[in-house]
């Protein structure tokens, strides 16, 4: 009875109940066999054992990142990236623009992601007639970093069925020049037309699949909570790529949007159905904006714009008519919420949900949960609510709270005081929005602070420790799985990863710079620093997209 794996002298920290550091760990197949003392683990050691001496290093529970877009991040490593130290301007994206149309045939998309006009030096955003210079025969559009807003040329808009006499939707705008011409904006909800046909083969959603994973794996990321945004046949998509190995990370995949989750409800399928490396998670809507642009939806004005509280997509009666029915067919339900106004309805709706239909260990979430003001606060912790913040965006958006909410961007992401309010807080990036790097998120939620050195909300500080649980065993918690993954405890599935020096003793400072060396999956090594294939070896290819 050896051990396949035993890693020794290691600052091993388990994130169990009692948070207790080990020095060492066996792992049998896929499995936790035995934490404790190196002579404690040394009757493990058999001839065929691999030892991984950690020389003091940390080994911790692989990472979870409990809300982030899979195919989307693979998609934009396929595209032009806007954050690229090389661009700086709008005008160094025209140029980027126009490189691509030269190298690939007409009717080809050309793609740019990762835009913030706020970044830019013009200090505005782009138009469909300056897109339209760079080409009319290849359809162009740029998605702004937070994803809740494009710019079209008028190659996308003619596919997409758009023009001058559109009329805004129900929680989306269509951007006018002074004629009252489009001039390419595309906000919230007015992007679905665009969305409708761009059309990814699955050979390409594979990829992109396969992309991400590597990327992921060598931050540590071994499972995701995939937070969706496409139809439902790519959950198809990702659990053939998880099964066939293309996959390398679990997948927790959610159901986006009415529709699609009423088409799963009526297979009679729901939250928790799959196995340990694919499972159907949560039915999720969105009910308000993104918290950059900024259309989330707030209680009272933008210190900006006293006209201005963000966008909603739905009403009250429309969003407990669409999550109590998923509640009630055994769904976990969650929302998309990053204002203290969405957040108030979709406490209302959990609320409304519970009186009709009880139930205990529902586990429903709130996804983002921005602005959380205390009254919020104690609401969730009444209900059970799970929270999932991303700290991770304080180091790149910070500011943009402090300009826009004022005062009360230090409830921005409260995460102290959801902790001890009681509530379970899972950490997530949101990628592609921003850098999916758990340990930037930790980072995030220790210092809160912002680009220019400020701190949101000095108050809602984490301990380390903290923080590291918001990445393992509070993402477990998260998905009904914590009594499989998340702490490194007997008889758990062998996710671990080892970082390059000791977590709990470089300075709070520095924890952005820490990096992973070494990630297992379900007992197998699948990324060693160094070792493994470089990801940028697949990103010869444009996207190409088929209409």
């Amino acid at each position: 009875m050896f051990a396949d794996v035993v890693f020794v002298n290691g600052q091993v920290i388990t994130v169990d109940s009692n948070n207790l550091i080990a020095e060492a760990v066996a792992v049998k197949r896929n499995r936790i066999e035995a934490v404790g003392t190196n002579e404690k683990i040394k009757r493990w050691i058999g001839e065929s054992t691999k030892v991984i001496d950690l020389r003091g290093r940390t080994l911790l529970p692989g990472f979870i990142d409990s809300h982030l877009h899979l195919l989307g991040y693979g998609l934009t490593r396929l595209a032009i990236n806007c954050k690229d130290a090389s661009i700086q301007s709008n005008a160094d994206i025209i140029c980027e623009l126009k490189r691509k149309a030269e190298s690939i045939p007409g009717g080809g998309w050309i793609i740019a992601v990762g835009y913030n006009e706020m970044f830019m030096l013009e200090g505005r955003y782009l138009t469909r007639h300056e897109l339209d210079e760079v080409s009319t025969v290849h359809p162009i559009l740029i998605v702004r970093q937070c994803g809740h807003i494009m710019i079209a040329n008028s190659k996308v808009l003619e596919l997409a069925g758009v023009n001058d006499q559109s009329g805004d939707s129900e929680g989306g705008v269509f951007g006018r020049d002074k004629s009252g011409r489009l001039n390419g904006l595309l906000v919230e909800a007015a992007m679905d037309p665009v969305k409708r046909v761009m059309n990814p083969t699955e050979e390409v959603l594979a990829r992109a699949a396969e992309i991400a994973s590597r990327d992921f794996v060598s931050l540590g990321i071994t499972t995701i909570h995939d937070a969706g945004g496409y139809e439902p046949v790519n959950l198809r998509i990702l659990q053939h790529a998880v099964h066939s190995g293309r996959l390398k990370v679990r997948v927790y995949a959610m159901v986006v949007h009415e529709p699609n989750f009423i088409r799963m409800r009526e297979t009679c399928l729901s939250t928790g159905f799959g196995d340990d490396r694919f499972r159907i998670g949560p039915a999720k809507i969105f009910i308000d904006g993104a918290s950059t642009a900024p259309t989330l939806a707030t209680r009272q004005p933008y210190e900006t714009n006293p006209e201005d509280s963000g966008i909603l997509y739905y009403t009250q009666e429309n969003m407990n008519d669409a999550l109590i029915a998923a509640h009630r067919d055994g769904y976990q339900i969650t929302a998309h919420a990053q204002g203290d106004r969405a957040i108030e309805m979709l406490l209302n709706t959990f609320e409304e949900a519970l009186r009709q239909y009880p139930r205990d260990n529902h586990r429903h979430r709130i996804e983002h949960a921005g602005l959380a003001m205390p009254d919020l606060i104690e609401r969730m912790a009444k209900l059970g609510i799970v929270t999932v913040p991303n700290p991770n965006f304080f180091t790149e958006f910070g500011d943009i709270y402090i300009k826009h909410l004022g005062a009360r961007s230090d409830y921005f992401y409260p995460i102290g005081a959801c902790l001890k309010a009681g509530i379970v807080v899972a950490g997530a990036s949101d990628s592609p929005v921003s850098n999916c790097n758990p340990l930037i998120g930790i980072h995030g939620a220790v210092n809160r602070l912002t680009p220019s050195g400020a701190v949101i909300g000095e108050e809602q500080k984490i301990s380390v420790m903290e923080a590291i649980r918001l990445y393992t065993w509070n993402g477990a918690y998260a998905s009904f799985e914590d009594d499989q993954k998340g702490s490194i405890e007997l008889g758990k599935l062998a996710d671990l990863i080892v970082l390059n020096d000791r977590i709990l003793d470089v300075t709070i400072d520095g924890i952005d710079q820490l990096r992973v060396e070494m990630t297992m999956i379900d007992g197998e090594i699948v990324y060693e620093l160094g070792k493994s294939p470089d990801a940028n070896d697949a990103l010869e290819e444009t996207i190409n997209f088929i209409m």
